[in-house]
């Protein structure tokens, strides 16, 4: 099974300015200082974005590549993919996701409402009732 990462869209309010990050782009490719170290495990699996303290997309990563100032850029696949709203603290950069905690896509068609706020969402499944 793949790994996965978790990322804030640091300046996305919302879902909608993160599809706004994909519209007519080719190519996304958020940078970091330092490659991960199991960085070969997460090629397949895919980058989950964190808005407001909840994953709420993800998009596949296909690679790792330098740039020319010793940084790292995670090559994505240029689709974003919505996931139901799991809660998740903020961090800096990047974290590892296992794919059994990895929350499930949000299936054609399928209507997921008014999503909670993060943080609600996560007291919520802290007490087990989500």
């Amino acid at each position: 099974m793949p790994l996965h990462l978790t990322k804030i869209a640091y300046g996305a309010k919302n879902y909608a300015d993160l599809e706004g990050w994909y519209r007519g782009r080719t190519g996304i490719r958020p940078t970091t200082r330092n490659r991960p170290t199991r960085h070969a495990e997460c090629v397949g699996g895919s980058l989950y974005w964190i808005i407001n303290h909840a994953i709420v997309a993800r998009s596949a990563i296909l690679g790792f590549e330098k740039t020319e100032d010793g940084r790292w850029d995670i090559v994505l696949e240029p689709r974003l993919v919505r996931v139901h709203q799991q809660g998740k603290r903020a961090h800096q950069g990047w974290r590892y996701l296992a794919a059994d905690k990895a929350p499930q896509d949000v299936s054609e068609g399928e209507v997921i409402g008014d999503a909670l706020p993060g943080r609600l969402a996560m007291k919520l499944e802290r007490l087990g009732l989500v």
